[in-house]
């Protein structure tokens, strides 16, 4: 896999203007961030545990409309020590619920000139249909290698043989809809599957580690190499996170545990300095993370090219 951007001068026809990947170097490890599109969703996902002209006046702070906006969807390709690893796989077909700007991620791969074949390993921070979904796409699986590996925390899988909706806050369609791509995933690739209770390294310096919260089995991922480091988050944080890391975002399906893992994890980003990516923060989804007061703060990192 080549992870070398060329540039191109402006086409018209299919080809996107919007950058949709972004190259990040750790070392020795090549890391391309894509973008699989945006969820349109009801701000009360956010924070559904607070007042809601609390929560309506950090959307007006931060210039966002009051009552929906697009999540950014993001994923990550990393190549370490002659590995392929994607972590997480983006939304795939749009499941019912009116989704059409997410679902990319495959076609970005193809303009990244990644081929599916090359993939050795998946990492999924967790099993919610827009981590696991680009895998059931038509055609993906026929084309993954036969030999890939697709890493997940045991508990992950076992919470979704009976999953508990109990405590999140979700539009309706979205709990069934998680259950069933979750179990369909299970169903087309069980055999594929290299469960993990605390910690795997995937790679030289690819670790996935679970962290529990968001989902029983949620995992984050740390890369590492040459005394560089960049932690995928996953669904841990999200744009909200810094300001108010004690709002309960409605997909956690243990609002609590959620809380205390995000501080945990940006206490800890903030005292190491490494770069951070998750999958709902604002692509291209790289920066640092600062303690301000009783807050944190995100900071972006300058494009670099």
């Amino acid at each position: 896999m080549n992870l070398q951007i060329v540039p191109r001068a402006i086409a018209t026809g299919h080809d996107e203007l919007v950058p949709s990947r972004y190259a990040v170097r750790i070392g020795e490890i090549d890391v391309l961030v894509f973008s699989d599109g945006v969820l349109p969703l009801p701000t009360a996902m956010l924070a559904h545990n607070v007042d809601p002209a609390t929560r309506a006046g950090w959307m007006s702070d931060m210039f966002l409309p009051p009552d929906a906006f697009d999540w950014s969807l993001n994923v990550v390709v990393v190549q370490s020590g002659g590995q392929t690893i994607l972590i997480d796989a983006g939304l795939g077909l749009d499941p019912d619920l009116n989704l059409p700007r997410a679902g990319q991620l495959i076609k970005r791969l193809a303009a990244a000139r990644i081929d599916l074949a090359a993939v050795t390993d998946v990492v999924l921070t967790h099993m919610h249909m827009d981590h696991v979904g680009g895998l059931l796409v038509d055609g993906v699986k026929d084309k993954l290698r036969p030999d890939l590996r697709i890493h997940v925390a045991a508990a992950e899988v076992k919470f979704w043989e009976s999953p508990d909706f109990t405590q999140v806050s979700m539009p309706p369609g979205f709990p069934d809809a998680l259950r069933a791509t979750a179990r369909r995933f299970v169903e087309e690739y069980r055999s594929r599957l290299r469960m993990f209770d605390d910690e795997q390294e995937v790679a030289p310096g690819v670790v996935v580690r679970r962290t529990g919260g968001h989902t029983p089995g949620h995992s984050v991922v740390r890369i590492a190499s040459g005394g560089d480091r960049l932690t995928f988050a996953g669904d841990a944080v999200f744009a909200v996170s810094f300001d108010h890391p004690d709002w309960h975002n409605g997909f956690e399906h243990d609002p609590e545990e959620a809380a205390r893992v995000r501080v945990r994890l940006l206490t800890e980003l903030a005292v190491t300095g490494e770069p951070l990516v998750a999958t709902h923060l604002p692509f291209p989804s790289v920066g640092r993370v600062a303690i301000e007061g009783n807050a944190f703060r995100w900071v972006p990192v300058f494009w670099d090219y």
